[in-house]
């Protein structure tokens, strides 16, 4: 039987989370967005409250918490913030390779740290001339010895500036496309990892964003996860772990959007009345809820596929591309409530607008969700009708 009702102690998370959001990051959230600092004591407070590291297991002192219920978390608190939450989601993203791929020593020697202080963990596939195609990467390794020696550079490394140890996938000299790609885990203080300047973005600004190059890096060989040359299934099983999550960004944005969008709207006066007595208005304010709600169901249904250990690789694309999209939709819907004062900085939908706009690229684009679906439609779907009628 299906059932959509979150448990108690979900229901419990959900409210520390919104709680989190609502008397911790609101009232920060627009100095660091027009400052572009590093939320270190925000993200502090959300360490010490248990809402970082939630999938990290308890056996290693993480709540050992579900995709599902990291997208509760998530979603309240990126309607406060998406930039900051980007930043307190990270150690999650960045930890996921070493969950999937790596060994059991592997998973206490570079988690367990992270859960005794506040320290970041950060993840790298993107280079400065690919993005969305993994299996195109450029970044190289080499064998010497007992140890790996890495060159290249990763490009839009989110809390790459401030994070201690980096997840990165990389190929063996002498490999093409998915051949020879690997998982390594880099401590960020080796010699010859260099840290470039915090990059300037559009939305996200509280988000740390750099890029790393490596040169001649000696990685122990114990660093490697799982076996040379076999790591693109890690980073595509990382990427059908995480996309749920990026869901519940969007469903938090485009929520927050639409209440925004509500609250303007009932005080908001045109032609002697206020502007949520237009049918024009409801209708746009009516599309929101469809979408949130929409978005939210299928973002639901990918993270529980997850937590089932079934392949969600198809529901993920649909739930990230949907959300998404949509989410772009419903924030730039809301701004055109606000009209004129939208465009301003002396609301928040402003900066929400600004923001909304990277959860279509990062963790692949919309257009790639989309190959991800077609191809599988293609080539593995097996239809109800098997024959062609005419």
């Amino acid at each position: 039987m299906i059932d959509f009702s979150l448990s108690h102690d979900q229901k419990k998370l959900q409210l520390k989370a919104r709680e989190f959001a609502i008397n911790e990051i609101i009232p920060v959230s627009r100095k660091y967005d027009q400052t572009g600092e590093f939320p270190q004591e925000v993200l502090q407070k959300a360490f010490d409250q248990g809402l970082m590291n939630t999938i990290f297991p308890q056996k290693i002192g993480g709540p050992g918490l579900g995709i599902l219920d990291t997208c509760l978390i998530v979603e309240e608190i990126a309607a406060a913030d998406p930039g900051i939450t980007t930043s307190l989601f990270d150690n999650c993203l960045g930890a996921e390779p070493i969950l999937i791929g790596g060994t059991e020593e592997q998973i206490d020697r570079f988690l367990k740290p992270l859960t005794e202080e506040l320290k970041f963990i950060a993840f790298a596939t993107s280079e400065p001339g690919m993005g969305s195609d993994v299996a195109g990467l450029t970044a190289t390794a080499r064998l010497e010895n007992d140890e790996i020696i890495l060159n290249g550079r990763k490009m839009w490394v989110t809390n790459g500036g401030v994070a201690s140890l980096l997840s990165i996938f990389c190929r063996l000299e002498g490999t093409k496309r998915h051949e020879g790609i690997t998982g390594v885990v880099v401590p960020m203080d080796t010699e010859g990892v260099k840290i470039g300047k915090p990059i300037p973005k559009m939305g996200h600004k509280a988000s740390n964003t750099v890029m790393v190059r490596f040169d001649e890096v000696h990685i122990p060989l114990e660093n490697i996860l799982g076996e040379l040359g076999k790591g693109f299934s890690i980073a595509m099983q990382t990427f059908a772990r995480t996309r749920p999550t990026i869901g519940a960004f969007a469903c938090g944005m485009s929520r927050a959007s639409m209440e925004y969008a509500i609250a303007y709207a009932k005080r908001r006066k045109a032609f002697e009345t206020e502007i949520a007595n237009f049918q024009a208005i409801q209708f746009m304010i009516a599309e929101m809820k469809m979408n949130v709600d929409a978005a939210r169901l299928l973002t639901w249904k990918a993270a529980w596929e997850a937590d089932q250990n079934r392949d969600n690789t198809i529901s993920a694309s649909i739930a990230k591309a949907f959300a998404t999209d949509y989410g772009m939709k419903t924030v730039s819907d809301a701004l055109q409530i606000f009209g004129g004062y939208g465009y301003t900085t002396n609301y928040l939908i402003e900066k929400l607008f600004r923001d909304a706009k990277l959860y279509q690229i990062y963790e692949g684009t919309s257009q790639i969700q989309r190959m991800v679906i077609g191809r599988y439609l293609l080539t593995k779907y097996n239809p109800i009708f098997n024959k062609t009628f005419t």
